[in-house]
């Protein structure tokens, strides 16, 4: 499976010590994940664990077991269930001390997944809470279970979503976003746990990407396709922020403030708005 992943289209995989892994199997599977970090071939993409939450009784030992051993390869770490700062100041407090045990001198990066009502609160002290942090990423299927929320399966739709006037997760992606944007760390969107509902995936994917999201996590290979897909600027979304671009420059030549595009009236804001898409544009290597 290891070797599957590390051959797709996906722009990063990370080796899972948490959900994946019955707690009889923990302390294999960090062997399995050692041998993965120092002879798969990742094909250039960052090296990525995610750890067992810091409340659990196996958080330390994966750092441990796994930065001693393959700790000069390890890029991020991701840590799960996150409540509060603290929780991100340990990982980040453990990690400088094995960092200074195997003479390490670029530190390990973060991801933070923010998936309980605590973690929603905190999240702005979370984003804060180290210099390490790359990252938030929402978890849909774990803050259905804090909150309350009926659900049938991880990021989906179901009856429940009909009675609501409204998207049920609205606030809490929301938050996410503004704490990660305020604090210049990227927003990535949770699993779609119905590999085979290919609709409904790309439904879910256009709902972040509106909301400002910059990608979104996958649980199978058939779903990478459709998650690019949605995540990628169009043509014509590249051609109207060139065009944006053109006729903020043309003004500011003429002395201008303000111009018109076709009937839309363009400023500073507009300027921005098209800068911050042809910077993803870039990112996925459709723009110069």
């Amino acid at each position: 499976m290891i070797e599957k992943a590390l051959r797709s289209d996906a722009d990063v995989v990370f080796l899972d010590l948490e959900d994946a892994v019955a707690p009889q199997a923990k302390a294999e599977a960090r062997r399995h994940v050692i041998t993965a970090l120092l002879e798969a071939d990742w094909r250039g993409r960052p090296r990525v664990i995610r750890i067992n939450g810091v409340d659990t009784p196996w958080c330390y030992r994966d750092l441990v077991d796994i930065v001693e051993a393959a700790g000069s390869v390890l890029d991020v770490v991701i840590v799960p269930k996150v409540r509060s700062a603290a929780d991100i100041v340990f990982v980040d407090t453990l990690l400088q001390q094995l960092e200074q045990a195997i003479n390490r001198h670029e530190p390990i990066q973060l991801e933070v997944q923010i998936e309980t009502a605590a973690g929603v609160m905190h999240c702005d002290q979370i984003a804060q809470a180290s210099s390490r942090l790359i990252s938030l990423i929402w978890g849909p299927g774990d803050y259905a279970a804090s909150v309350g929320i009926p659900a049938r399966a991880i990021g989906t739709t179901d009856d429940w979503d009909t009675h609501y006037p409204g998207h049920r997760f609205h606030y809490p992606m929301h938050r996410i976003l503004v704490a990660a944007r305020a604090t210049g760390l990227r927003a990535i969107d949770g699993p779609y746990a119905d590999f085979r509902d290919a609709d409904g995936l790309r439904h879910s994917c256009l709902i972040a990407r509106a909301l400002g999201y910059d990608g979104k996590w996958c649980i199978h290979p058939a779903q990478i396709p459709i998650v690019n897909e949605a995540f990628t600027p169009t043509e014509d979304e590249v051609r109207w922020a060139q065009e944006v671009l053109d006729a903020y420059s043309a003004s500011q030549r003429a002395g201008v403030g303000a111009v018109a595009l076709g009937a839309t009236m363009l400023d500073a804001a507009s300027l921005r708005m098209a800068q911050s898409l042809l910077l993803r544009a870039r990112a996925a290597g459709i723009v110069q």
